[in-house]
Formats: C-alpha cells, structure tokens, sequence
C-alpha cells in the first residue's frame, strides 16, 4: 500500500483514502481491509477514520459517475491519467458533489495537493486544478447522462457494470433494479446480535449508550441492535466482553430458518468467520454440538477468537474443505449449514468494490456450490435439516444449484420456514432477501429436509 504510515500527513483522511483506492485498483486489495489497515497504520482519531471511510467507501460507489463527470470537464482521456491522479480527482468530484459540508475550496486543494505529492508529471496538479475548478463552476448544471439504453443509463448513474445491471434488470425489471441500485449506494447501519446467554437487548443498549456508542434496537428483528456513527466497535468493552457480536439481520435469519434446538448436533460447512455458528450455539442454549469448519487454517483461529470470546463452549473448529469426503461425518447431523461461496453480490453495499470484479471467474462459482452441497448433503441424518445459503442476488448461484440438488436427491425436499414480519413465511422453503425491500444484505436461504 505504498508509502502510508512512513511520509503520509498526520491526520490526512483525504490521503488514506487515496492510497486506499489506488490499492484496490493495482494491488486488488479489498477496500474493507486495505482501509482498516492505513488508519490504523496512521493512527487517524475517530473523526478523520469515519471522514477516510466516508471519502472512499464514496467514490467507490460512485466512481463510473464521477469518471463520466471528470471526462466532460477533461481534455486528457480518464483511461491515460495516472492511477493517483484520478483517484485525487474522483476524491475531489465526490467531495463537491455528495459532501455538501466539505468546502469546495477544500475539496480542489486538497486534491492538487495530493496530485502534486503522488504524481511523476509536473503537470498533473495543474490538470487537477483545472478540472475540480471547471466543476465547480458548472455544480448547479453537472452534464446529463444521455443515454437512451436503460442499461446504459442506470450503470453510469449508480456506477455498477453493465453486465451487473443486465443481470438485476433480467431479474427485476427497470424500476426494482433502480431501487436496488440505489440501495447498493446506501449507507446500510451495523447490526449487532446480542449474546442473549450474557446479556439482554436493553442491557446492550444501556451499555452501548454509557460508551456513546449511538445504537437502538433492531426495528423487527428480536435480540437484535443497530449501530451507526462508524468507530471502532472492537474496541468497546460491550464488545470485548462478548455480549454481541456483528453480524447482517440477513445471517441472522438464516439461522432462524434452519431453527436449531438444544441438544442438537450441528455441522457448519464454511463457517469463517463464525457469525452462523455463534448464532447457533446461542439458539442451542450453549447445549449439544457445532462443528464449525473452514479450509483455510488462519480463519479457523477467527472462529476460536470469536466463540472465547463470547464464551461458547459448545463450538468445536476445525479445518476440513467443504468438498472433500469425511467418512465419519456421514448420517452424524441433525442440521448441516452450507453458506457457501459465491460471488458476494448481495453485500454491494457494505463492500463496494466487490461490483467491480470481473465476470469471467464468476462463472465457475456454481459447479463449487453444486459440489459442496453434493459433499455435505451425506453429512445430515434421515429426518434432518440440510440449509443452503449464499451472499448473493445471482440465480444460478442460488435457485438453480438447489434445484439441480433436488433433482439429483429426491430423498430430500424443501421445507416451509416461519421468519418475523416483515419477512413472514417462506412458504416454499426458498426466499431471496433484498436490500431495497428488506433492508438486509442480498441473501438466499434454502432449506431442506431429509426423508426419514
């Protein structure tokens, strides 16, 4: 990630964000990460953390728009400017255009600024210069998106690719697509589950509120709190004490579908970084056994860290691809969870840049979904719950592989699940949750029982 924490300003949130943005594009890092990193390779105070979350989290939600915005005041061509210097202007256009409390003044120095710190070309900060200020004069008459196809459109506007678009129209149709577009460039709050085995909602909120954590409870889902403000929420003791952990409202009603018991044996597939199988194991009253296991060994030690922490002992990891054989594990489960990968993008609106990745390695996705839910399916006892579940809004990710599941099994068969209203009841054992209608990360839930 460059130079950040040696020669990066003190306090610059402007500048993370930079050096976080070039990172995603050369390096492919994941903004999340990358950004976390830089603050706290800087150590930025709250403020500037949630301004560099803010300025970067933005452009990457707007930045086919803001492209389109700086090619029509640019005579270089966006494609030939230097990484940096782009990203110093997306930096700008982003600041005048959507932070209406950031000066525009600000918003033009700071990115000259930038551009003459990170660029090789002494001419870059006057290009910079002259853009930001040509927009600054036209901000009450930006150019219109003149395009007729709505596909075209819609992808400028709420910069997602146009395959994506294609996709979400496909499915939706013009104005449900819209919506969801527009969702994707929300600003969704943090939802916390409460460790119901050490504290109640109302002792959260009282604790969440003596630490100025700006919090209230989860509008429908019970045992459930929201979090908006940004920090460090790891650094709460609330937190660190184990009484709630972060997890989507979408998560957490997968785990309501499946229904876990006390007293049951429960396998999680691919489990990292555990939130499915904390939710189990509370719904279990810390009674019987979850089997929570991931292939890759670092993210195992996510899983131990998190059941310590919140102190639940009926939590067992290990490391075990999804896609191999375990002979032992055939007919050992009354309930088999299998959130698999997918392409994540159901979760466009907490992880910005996922749009952007490419097409082609997507494809492969459901021949991994198909050959786990194949693997793990022998794992459920007769009479058991096998529940299959993705991040994403892709068809062939989710409907498709359980219905080629079911045409393979015919010893298994969907099975109707009661969840809270809003949702209600899936009366076809399948459900597609959206964020322009439920306010949730895009999830798809399955579940499947196994004939006796």
């Amino acid at each position: 990630m460059g130079r950040v924490g040696e020669d990066i300003m003190a306090g610059n949130a402007r500048e993370v964000a930079l050096l976080t943005l070039s990172a995603c594009e050369k390096q492919g890092a994941w903004s999340d990460l990358a950004l976390k990193k830089n603050i706290h390779s800087v150590g930025l105070d709250g403020r500037d953390a949630a301004l560099a979350t803010r300025l970067c989290f933005g452009v990457l939600q707007n930045r086919m728009l803001l492209d389109f915005y700086i090619g029509k005041f640019s005579s270089v061509r966006v494609e030939r400017m230097e990484n940096r210097v782009l990203n110093a202007l997306r930096l700008g256009v982003y600041q005048m255009a959507f932070l209406t409390r950031i000066p525009v003044s600000a918003a033009v120095n700071e990115s000259v600024t930038l551009s003459r710190k990170y660029s090789k070309n002494p001419r870059s900060p006057g290009l910079v210069n002259g853009i930001l200020r040509a927009v600054s004069r036209n901000m009450d008459h930006l150019p219109l998106i003149e395009e007729k196809d709505p596909a075209r459109y819609l992808s400028i506007r709420y910069s997602h690719p146009l395959w994506l678009v294609r996709e979400f129209l496909d499915a939706l149709g013009e104005k449900e697509a819209e919506r969801l577009l527009a969702a994707d460039n929300s600003e969704p709050a943090t939802v916390a589950q409460i460790n119901i085995l050490r504290a109640s909602t109302l002792e959260v909120l009282n604790a969440l509120a003596a630490e100025a954590a700006d919090a209230a409870p989860h509008p429908w889902l019970p045992d459930c709190v929201t979090l908006t403000g940004g920090g460090d929420l790891e650094q709460l003791s609330v937190f660190r004490d184990g009484r709630f952990y972060i997890q989507d409202a979408a998560a957490r009603l997968a785990v309501m579908a499946a229904a876990p018991r006390p007293g049951m044996r429960v396998l999680d597939a691919c489990a990292a970084p555990g939130g499915k199988s904390f939710g189990t194991a509370i719904a279990m009253g810390d009674r019987g056994e979850v089997l929570s296991c991931d292939i890759h060994p670092h993210k195992k030690k996510l899983i131990d860290a998190g059941a310590q922490r919140l102190g639940l002992a009926c939590i067992r990891s290990a490391v075990q691809d999804a896609k191999s054989p375990c002979a032992q594990w055939v007919d050992a489960f009354d309930l088999v969870i299998a959130d698999v990968p997918c392409s994540g993008l159901g979760i466009i609106r907490k992880k910005p840049d996922i749009r952007y990745k490419e097409p082609g390695p997507l494809a492969g996705l459901p021949a991994v979904q198909r050959s786990i839910l194949e693997n793990v399916s022998a794992y459920v006892k007769p009479g058991g719950v096998l529940l299959y579940c993705t991040c994403t809004l892709l068809e062939r990710e989710n409907g498709d592989v359980v219905s080629w599941f079911l045409d393979a099994h015919p010893e298994y068969h969907t099975e109707p699940f009661e969840l809270p209203a809003p949702i209600g009841r899936a009366a076809e054992g399948r459900l597609t949750l959206w964020p322009h209608i439920h306010g949730t990360d895009g999830f798809y839930i399955a579940k499947l029982r196994r004939d006796l």
